[in-house]
């Protein structure tokens, strides 16, 4: 019985000990420590955040672009297509040629 009461005040004094004004002062270096610790994690969290967030943007980005290029892709296709040529430059007063190409050599030349 006496032995129990002893460690329940030895319990209690090692208590009061660890307690004190001055051990709480020796601590705080440690505190900071702990404190620089969670706000780099906080820190890390947010960074990580910020960049999946960044690569879906761009890859919404890069997909949107892919879709355009081959929209243009398939408009230049189309529109280089010999009948589509010649129904663009009718207005202009241009025609198919019918007939072959005439070569003209220079007289000047063979001399």
């Amino acid at each position: 019985m006496e032995s129990n009461s002893k460690k329940e005040k030895s319990l209690v004094f090692h208590w009061k000990r660890l307690l004190n004004y001055r051990a709480i002062v020796r601590q705080i270096p440690f505190f900071l420590f702990l404190a620089l610790l969670a706000v780099i994690y906080i820190y890390n969290g947010h960074l990580a955040d910020k960049t999946a967030r960044e690569i879906t943007r761009t890859a919404n980005e890069l997909k949107e672009l892919q879709f355009e290029y081959k929209d243009v892709k398939g408009d230049v296709l189309k529109r280089s297509t010999q009948s589509e040529l010649i129904d663009a430059v009718q207005p202009l007063g241009l025609k198919e040629l019918v007939t072959s190409p005439v070569v003209l050599i220079d007289s000047a030349e063979g001399e």
